[in-house]
């Protein structure tokens, strides 16, 4: 029996991964017309996309809404086994003139949506905290270990940054009261290191002084393209034990698209200038056949 076990271990955390759910969050920099005709760039982005089942991007400057029409457009010709891409899209968040939009694009046969809706930053006291409100998507699958999980996205401003990722527990309590969802998943461009937030700042940011928010990409992490820089500035935190105990372990990371498609600084630096961040969700069937063939033992993910 013991002669066994470790084989079935690795064969049932292999299946585990590969049947796991990738959820991705990238800032893909000022995404707009010019991006949209570098061909080069774009082949990059859509690589990307294409490695994730669910995708948040972030700095889309859009207003004629070809973008994401675009991308379905390139994520579905002669797609594989009828896996097809949709997508939801904000509208345009910003102040004054300047304005961004959040997309989220998902595998349709993997995920779909449930809810959504933009949140109201109009507390008395405290009103337009966020430079981009947060749109907020529920999601729900049949193929996960958690059968659905509230996705909160935010690219905050530098400036900012603080007060704005501090925020973010009020909007947790905001769709708490909207929704009876359970499980939670904050993610983006939080400009959450370097000089945007010093280590002294972090005692007044709600989302991580308490411990039941789990930060998935630790301040360790270097999320920028730039050889010159090295800040976590993307984020993942998570709320929720079930989906804490549903993430595949070691799965949450940096995506280093320069060395993974060995392109020069400069032509990564066409793409964007953030590398996306990611995790894996563990798939319900995995899940099962784990629970059936290895007895339970009682073992944290390593999440960093």
């Amino acid at each position: 029996m013991s002669r066994t076990l470790g084989p079935l271990l690795l064969l049932l955390l292999t299946i585990s991964s590969a049947l796991a759910l990738r959820i991705c969050s990238f800032n893909v920099r000022s995404f707009g017309e010019t991006k949209k005709d570098n061909g080069e760039a774009m082949e990059v982005i859509v690589k990307v996309i294409k490695r994730c089942d669910i995708i948040l991007l972030m700095e889309i400057k859009d207003s004629n809404n070809m973008i994401c029409p675009m991308l379905m457009e390139r994520l579905n010709r002669n797609s594989r086994r009828s896996i097809t891409y949709s997508y939801v899209i904000s509208s345009r968040l910003g102040r004054k003139t300047y304005k961004e939009q959040y997309a989220f694009l998902y595998k349709e046969k993997l995920v779909s949506v449930k809810r959504s809706y933009l949140y109201h930053d109009y507390q008395n006291g405290d009103a337009d905290v966020f430079s981009r409100e947060p749109f907020v998507i529920w999601f729900q699958s049949p193929y996960t270990a958690i059968k659905d999980f509230v996705i909160i996205p935010l690219h905050t401003t530098p400036e900012t940054s603080i007060k704005e990722i501090d925020e973010l527990a009020d909007v947790y309590i905001d769709v708490k009261r909207r929704w009876k969802a359970e499980n939670f998943i904050f993610m983006g461009d939080f400009n959450a290191d370097c000089s945007y937030v010093p280590r002294k700042s972090w005692k007044s940011i709600r989302l991580r002084i308490d411990p039941r928010f789990v930060w998935l990409i630790g301040d360790q992490e270097d999320t920028t393209v730039k050889g010159s820089t090295n800040c976590a500035y993307d984020r993942i935190v998570l709320r929720g034990q079930e989906i804490i105990s549903s993430v595949v372990p070691d799965s949450n990371r940096v995506f280093d698209f320069q060395k993974a498609y060995k392109l020069t600084e400069e032509e990564a630096l066409n793409v964007s200038d953030h590398f996306p961040v990611e995790f894996k969700l563990q798939s319900s069937t995995a899940l099962t056949n784990s629970k059936k063939s290895v007895a339970p033992r009682k073992k944290k993910a390593n999440l960093s």
